[in-house]
């Protein structure tokens, strides 16, 4: 077997040995092993995740043969469960794989404590009855769950958790945290010992556009009243300045001050995310608390102290035209003024910690130099129950949805996968699940969708019949390529939950395989 930092060497690229870690400690167990379930826990037996548990009754059919690519004509009456186990075991062997051979229905009815053993669950192709029992069950065992579904031409990926808190947020494009309109003392006092006016051009041309700028904000609000720009004509006779100070036209060290001086204008202080996060109930921590409202409730300390209304110092400073002596004494300051903020905190934590009658060392260094490091990044994710969605979804968003053509497609399908389980419940099969008698199914479908708006409250809205006939018309097939998606998105979503890396979904992902759009409806 190959070893591991081989063998994941791309995915620890992006989630690092920790993410990794997390992956291997992880127990998934999946119902349903149709093609979404199984593409789902290939993209996880792939990456690495610790063990799976595979929750399926049926047996292998001749129509499996053409949908899922983890069966062949030699499984053909086999147990389903036992044949996508075998071929998941060969793609990683060091995943322990195991499977059971029981429809999940039965399984949520009869022994709902056998959950509880997993870290997460992946709940493919349940109808609506079951998802809301099974949500019930893990919220009350503390066990993170996804649903994902794939019916015809659509599908649907939806987390269902209490709360998912994440340090390690990664956003795409953040501001560098470089306090340039809010310098501390040893970065002023570096700034200050520079002259901007140094005739060696070689000089000039290599002073770090971090010096140049704090300098000329303290210059600008010497002549404005001791404010920054904040108008759009006050930030262009900024820009207007540092040009002017230019000596030569290829100073790149001034053109790079030129284009970071939106980040003299960024307002100080913390974002409104962060706001919320620290005045949360949750901060008022005690012996139940999680580490991460600990580090919290240190945090809302530091920012009211020490930190003066800012978060601790990331440390860190991009690449720039600079002395090679310029810029590291320009690291060293940071990460000085990083690693007193870090200890600051690390002491607030420890008695925290103390005070709520846990061990002051429970929480690691490494975490919490994590946690400050991504102090601004912070990220709470809640989720409502499925069963309070399904029953008081918010009226305004869901008629919001329903009359934009934007959205109509896909809260349409939301609506019908719903209608199509209530159809089901009521005639024993889904709509166009047969030959024959499409024409009747269709006038089914569309009163049963009609009454289930009513019941949510959207009296008078309609769905359009093309879309109802298509719903008719999928006859609940599940298609590979479509599974393939849903399975694609809902195995990312399972590794953001697990490493605690990057931000889940917040809402109900709908994925329009007629028009090949997916959108996120926010329906809590």
């Amino acid at each position: 077997m190959a070893e591991p930092k081989i063998k994941y060497d791309r995915q620890l690229r992006i989630w690092g040995e920790q993410g990794q870690a997390a992956l291997e400690k992880a127990s998934i167990c999946l119902l349903n092993c149709g093609p979404t379930g199984s593409e789902t826990l290939k993209n996880l037996v792939l990456g690495g995740v610790g063990s799976i548990t595979i929750v399926d009754g049926s047996k292998v059919e001749f129509g499996d043969l053409g949908n899922n690519f983890m069966v062949d004509d030699s499984s053909l009456g086999q147990s389903k469960a036992k044949c996508v186990c075998s071929f998941l075991q060969e793609l990683n062997d060091a995943v322990k794989a195991k499977f059971i051979e029981e429809y999940p229905e039965a399984l949520i009815d009869t022994n709902p404590s056998f959950f509880s053993q997993f870290t997460l669950v992946v709940a493919t192709q349940l109808v609506e009855e079951s998802m809301v029992k099974l949500d019930r069950i893990c919220r009350q065992e503390n066990v993170m769950l996804i649903f994902a579904r794939s019916y015809g031409l659509t599908g649907l990926v939806r987390i269902s958790v209490k709360e998912h808190t994440v340090i390690e947020s990664k956003p795409d494009h953040f501001l560098d945290d470089l306090r340039l309109n809010n310098p501390w003392p040893e970065l002023r006092g570096f700034a200050e010992a520079i002259d901007l006016n140094v005739q060696d051009p070689v000089a000039h041309k290599h002073i770090p556009y971090v010096v140049i700028l704090v300098k000329m904000a303290d210059e600008w609000k010497t002549s404005h009243g001791g404010t920054l720009p904040s108008t759009r004509e006050e930030k262009r006779e900024f820009k207007e300045l540092l040009k002017s100070r230019m000596t030569a036209m290829d100073e790149e060290n001034y053109q790079e001050a030129i284009d970071a001086s939106f980040k003299v204008f960024a307002p100080q202080g913390i974002s409104s995310d962060l706001q919320r996060i620290i005045n949360d109930s949750c901060t008022e921590v005690g012996t139940g608390s999680s580490d991460f409202w600990v580090m919290v409730a240190a945090l809302k300390e530091f920012i009211a102290n020490e930190g003066g209304g800012e978060v601790p110092l990331e440390g860190s400073i991009p690449d720039m035209t600079s002395s090679t002596e310029h810029y590291v004494n320009l690291q060293k300051i940071y990460q000085a003024k990083s690693e007193a903020d870090y200890l600051v905190i690390e002491e607030r934590v420890r008695n925290i910690l103390k005070k709520i009658g846990r061990d002051s060392y429970s929480i690691p260094k490494a975490t919490i130099k994590s946690f400050c490091k991504n102090a601004r990044k912070l990220k709470v994710c809640r989720y409502r129950p499925i069963e309070d969605e399904y029953n008081n979804p918010s009226l305004a968003e869901l008629q919001k949805y329903l009359t934009d053509e934007d959205y109509s497609i896909a809260v349409g399908f939301y609506i019908l996968l719903r209608a199509v389980d209530r159809y089901a419940a009521n005639f024993i099969h889904f709509p166009g699940q047969f030959d024959g008698g499409l024409d009747e199914d269709i006038s089914r479908l569309k009163t049963t969708a009609v009454s289930l708006l009513n019941d949510l409250g959207c009296t008078g809205l309609t769905l359009t019949e093309d879309l109802i006939n298509e719903m008719c018309r999928f006859g609940a097939a599940e298609l590979h390529a479509v599974a393939a998606v849903i399975g694609g998105i809902a195995s990312q979503e399972v590794i953001k939950l697990i490493t605690k890396q990057f931000v889940p979904m917040s809402g109900t992902f709908v994925f329009n395989a007629i028009d090949h759009k997916s959108q996120l409806l926010t329906l809590y």
